[in-house]
């Protein structure tokens, strides 16, 4: 039934911002198209903690990352031209495909102010046919994101399609990402038709099959099995998956199904191949050490962008 269970490891970004680091797991690399998934806070900065917390402009090929908001702002800048602050409820995608850079700055008057930031951020790696394709970014409105409520349950689809819910966000294979909250002794199912589906637990926790699941935990569960979801308390989940694409190599921001394109990917941000954001290239951040590991070994961390 449970194929595997994650659990969150702390990341720190290198600011003295940590994160729950879930995906890559190294007995789990990937959820269907899903290679990466962080989650930040909820955390309260100070005034002067802020300008720390930014997110430098870097890389990113052969992926979409997917920034969702729980709390806070985040403003979104990269070398498309595109600036976008990103709002709860909202979904800034961004398809890297061949080669962008960006940043991701916190410069709400209210985090200054001392409000809080939570977020969820995965990266969906492309299909080959797509690896190459020209960058590009949608900002999606919550009046995009279709929601459903019934007695103890409120989601919100994110993305793909689940629960008879679809959306016209553009996804470039079969997948499903859903926003869940649950009230005590709700009991709840993961959409069905897909080889691969998860659920991360953000918030409050759950019981599957006898066993109660907390915070941090990504529950990925076999082809074919419908289980029974049980909220213990008010809690938030995060339901996704879809279909596997194939094996994926991650470096850094980059992912490919060629260890020769990171290696071209890398060169390429040394020689500033990979233009910065026109409205923020006054820094950036460095292509980080290699040192050689054996293969599998877990990458420099990446930024949470």
């Amino acid at each position: 039934m449970l194929d595997i269970i994650i659990d969150a490891r702390q990341a720190n970004l290198g600011n003295h911002f940590s994160v729950r680091r879930i995906l890559p797991y190294r007995l789990r690399r990937m959820l269907g198209p899903f290679i990466f998934m962080d989650h930040a806070g909820p955390v309260s900065f100070s005034a002067d903690q802020i300008p720390n917390m930014d997110v430098l402009p870097h890389p990113h090929i052969g992926l979409s990352t997917v920034s969702y908001l729980f709390n806070g702002q985040v403003t979104h800048r990269d070398s498309l031209g595109v600036e976008q602050v990103i709002r709860p409820g909202e979904v800034n995608w961004m398809t890297a495909g061949k080669g962008i850079a960006h940043s991701e700055r916190f410069e709400d008057p209210a985090t200054l102010a001392g409000g809080s930031l939570e977020m969820i951020q995965t990266w969906v790696a492309l299909p080959t046919s797509a690896e190459e394709d020209d960058p590009s970014f949608t900002n999606y409105q919550p009046q995009e994101l279709p929601i459903f409520t019934d007695k103890g349950i409120w989601m919100r689809l994110i993305a793909g399609e689940a629960f008879g819910l679809k959306n016209e966000v553009k996804t470039h294979s079969p997948l499903f990402y859903v926003h869940v909250v649950l009230q005590p002794g709700t009991r709840f199912g993961l959409p069905l038709g897909y080889a691969e589906r998860g659920i991360y637990v953000a918030k409050g926790s759950i019981e599957v099959n006898g066993h109660r699941y907390g915070i941090g935990q990504l529950l990925v569960f076999s082809a074919g099995i419908d289980p029974v979801i049980i909220a213990q308390e008010a809690s938030t989940v995060m339901m996704l998956g879809g279909e596997h694409l194939g094996e994926r190599y991650i470096w850094w921001n980059f992912v490919s199904s060629s260890k020769e394109r990171i290696e071209q990917a890398k060169a390429d941000w040394i020689a500033g191949r990979i233009p910065l954001p026109p409205n923020d290239h006054a820094e950036f951040i460095p292509l980080p050490e290699d040192r050689s590991k054996p293969a599998g070994a877990t990458p420099p961390p990446p930024p949470l962008s």
